[in-house]
């Protein structure tokens, strides 16, 4: 399981989505490498308009394997 030492795991469950940034520390990853992820879909994203991309929090717990 990825080190998430870093992060808030218990503000992002509060979210019901977080930015592919945040995502990219929570799995332990660059932000470049995490925005690659989410290009090639194996990080899921959801659309709010045009340019602005999201993690939907239940998707990311799951690849987290904190899903409760």
């Amino acid at each position: 399981m990825p080190n998430t030492d870093s992060i808030d795991i218990q503000a992002i469950k509060r979210s019901p989505t977080v930015s592919i940034e945040v995502a990219g520390k929570a799995l332990g990853v660059s932000r470049a490498y995490a925005y690659e992820m989410a290009r090639n879909g194996h990080l899921p994203t959801i659309s709010l308009g045009v340019r602005r991309k999201r993690v939907p929090t239940a998707a990311l717990l799951r690849m987290l394997q904190l899903n409760e």
